[in-house]
């Protein structure tokens, strides 16, 4: 398996491991397979019984060549990335509604309680494999290579990071999050890692600015080169391969719970709270190896760029808003142009590689330009038969979480971003009519102990509902209590935020 750039003919054919190491193409495009690996009907059978690790092999094996990890390599990868999981299942499959077929896939069992660290903990490991490897082989004097991993954060992903790496060695991270846009909690987790190698810049800004300085980090070739910027965001390729594991590992569970006269007829659908639109990709490719999805749900809070394209075939920028699930307030989704490229392949007239990237870079430039693209009617009518949509308010997001905890025997306490798929999902179930064959997934990305104060305006009013007691974890209490080191960053400016990573780098003792 080879990998490709979205956009240009600049880089056909890269390695699993220069994928993964270099993050983001020299033309700006995001790597994706060569192909789409296709599994017949027997692996319904074959995979229904292995574990999560298990089958995490099985479809990573299928992306990595043997040659680059072998099969004993990346096993112990696998079983060293999942051996931080509090849940022995990693992502268990949990029944929230039986009357309405309602699932919940809890995401958030890791050492940063969020659906990140599923693949975070394993890019952590693959750089520090694939490093310790190079520099093994060096003669002595050489120096060392290194990686500076540079991503943004919207919340969750920069604590998820932060532990995947943490003292790695030859890895230094560098994590950039809007200044006042991510919960206090989510902030303190990413904060009181105090290893030299760790580094958080807190910037005045949003996250799109966060985001969009991480890329011009990257787009700087004369820094790229001296100091091997490195991509723990969702752009890059192992985040979405390591996601496509619960997605069958889901569907497994869901059999296995169903009564034996409804395993044959039953359909699955999933919803998915989406930002950056990295989880759902991962279920679109999941789907297309040869997963049985009935439908793929996108579910987004008031930053709807999303339910917007899917509604319209316009991928229109807005400003972006402060909503009660900030680890979504995106405006422009990154991941969604891998997406996108397989819509245009297969609407443009023509098989061409190279024509279909031509086309998504111009949608790219005009977006950049202009804040705006939009698609054919035959590429929308493909992503609408691919995709559904739904818009969450603030409102709807805090009546579900108080609806949910009233409606179940254990009081299940959502995390707001958890229910703007809960809300959607119940919305699909009511326009699906019952259907008694549908399944609904619904995936939980976070703990709620994460949001306190959205979750505390919805659950407050419930005569013996308690925070400290209902919902935060020992682990988590202890946060408040412990040192923090944070570099802030006033200007939203590229040499600003470099000279501050040379300064640290220096400190380090990496030049």
């Amino acid at each position: 398996m080879s990998y490709r750039s979205t956009r240009s003919s600049e880089q056909q054919s890269v390695s699993f491991e220069e994928a993964i190491i270099t993050g983001l193409a020299t033309d700006g495009g995001l790597f994706i397979p060569a192909e789409i690996p296709k599994l017949d009907d027997s692996f319904l059978k074959e995979w229904s019984q292995l574990s999560f690790q298990e089958l995490a092999f099985k479809i990573m094996r299928l992306y990595i060549k043997e040659s680059e990890i072998s099969d004993d390599e990346l096993k112990s990868l696998i079983i060293k990335s999942y051996s931080t999981f509090r849940s022995k299942d990693v992502t268990p499959l949990v029944p929230i509604d039986s009357n309405k077929n309602l699932y919940l896939l809890e995401l958030f069992h890791g050492p940063t309680y969020a659906f990140k660290d599923v693949a975070l903990q394993f890019v952590g490991n693959l750089f520090e494999f694939f490093l310790t490897r190079k520099n093994a082989a060096k003669k002595e004097g050489e120096p060392r290579d290194i990686i500076t991993v540079v991503g943004a954060t919207s919340g969750d992903t920069g604590s998820a990071a932060i532990y995947g790496l943490r003292n790695k060695k030859d890895v230094s991270v560098f994590i950039l999050y809007p200044t006042g846009r991510v919960s206090p909690l989510q902030e303190r987790q990413m904060t009181t890692v105090l290893d030299d190698n760790i580094h958080t810049l807190s910037v005045n800004g949003t996250f799109d600015d966060c985001q969009d300085l991480v890329k011009k980090v990257f787009g700087d070739k004369e820094f790229n080169d001296k100091y091997h910027v490195g991509a723990v965001n969702s752009i890059n390729w192992a985040r979405i391969l390591a996601q496509m594991t619960y997605y069958f590992y889901a569907y497994f569970q869901l059999l296995k719970q169903l009564p034996e006269s409804e395993r044959s007829s039953f359909k699955v659908k999933f919803i998915v709270p989406s930002g950056n639109f990295g989880d759902i990709l991962a279920g679109f490719y999941a789907k297309e190896m040869g997963l049985p999805v009935e439908e793929l749900v996108v579910a987004t809070n008031e930053n709807d760029i999303l339910d917007r394209f899917l509604h319209s075939g316009k991928y229109d920028k807005a400003q972006v808003k402060e909503t009660y699930s900030p680890a979504m307030d995106i405006c422009v989704s990154s991941n969604f142009e891998r997406f996108l490229w397989y819509m245009i392949k297969r609407t443009s007239g023509s098989n061409d590689n190279l024509r279909t990237g031509e086309i998504l870079s111009q949608y790219m430039r005009d977006l950049a330009s202009n804040g705006v693209f939009e698609v054919s009617p035959e590429t929308l009518k493909l992503a609408q038969g691919s995709l559904d949509s739904s818009r969450v308010s603030n409102e709807d997001t805090v009546k579900t979480i108080r609806e949910i905890y009233t409606k179940t025997s254990n009081h299940y306490i959502l995390d707001p971003h958890t229910a703007v798929g809960v809300a959607t999902a119940l919305r699909k179930i009511a326009s699906d009519g019952n259907d008694l064959n549908l399944k609904y997934i619904s995936l939980s990305t976070a703990h709620p102990a994460k949001f306190s104060e959205v979750v505390n305006q919805a659950l407050s009013e419930f005569e013996g509902y308690s925070f400290e007691k209902d919902v935060l974890p020992d682990e988590l209490k202890k946060l408040s209590s412990m040192q923090t080191k944070i570099k802030l960053v006033e200007q939203v400016d590229l040499k600003v935020v470099e000279s501050l990573i040379v300064s640290e780098l220096e400190k380090e003792g990496k030049k």
